[in-house]
């Protein structure tokens, strides 16, 4: 199983390219610390690139700038290739699959999730990105089982 989740924050904003045939490419890099310190008594910070395809890399970009805390969860990629020396160089990514940030505000005002929708309710400190479709604001839903697909 290939599955990633880092929190850190953003060195740069989010690169935004088009490939030829009009795709959307994000490209990044989150600095994400240790949770234990070195033998100095420093916490050290490793820097993971990330790319994200599609519309996700647009509202990426549209919401991640530098500086900004963040979380990623997606898929560890290597690429190899032989530069003109015939050496092999290797480069490590993260292919975002989801993203999401902890709250800005303290009035809980909602953050925007990967698909670009407002989102309220926060879990920790991030936004929920799934707000509960049958919350009807604390009120008992009439519904029948009959009607439940399940």
């Amino acid at each position: 199983m290939n599955v990633i989740t880092l929190t850190g924050n953003s060195t740069r904003d989010v690169e935004l390219k088009y490939t030829p045939n009009g795709k959307a490419v994000g490209n990044g890099t989150i600095a994400v610390r240790r949770d234990f310190k070195n033998q100095k008594d420093e916490y050290e910070t490793d820097f993971v690139n990330f790319v994200a395809l599609g519309g996700l890399s647009e509202v990426m970009a549209n919401h991640i700038k530098k500086g900004d805390k963040f979380g990623i969860t997606g898929r560890l990629q290597i690429r190899i290739w032989e530069n003109d020396e015939g050496k092999k160089i290797y480069f490590t990514e993260v292919v975002v699959n989801s993203f999401d940030f902890p709250n800005k505000s303290q009035n809980n005002q909602g953050n925007t999730n990967t698909s670009g929708n407002k989102q309220n309710g926060s879990q920790g400190n991030y936004t929920r990105v799934d707000d509960d479709p049958f919350a009807n604001d604390g009120k008992t839903i009439d519904i029948s089982d009959d009607d439940l697909p399940f």
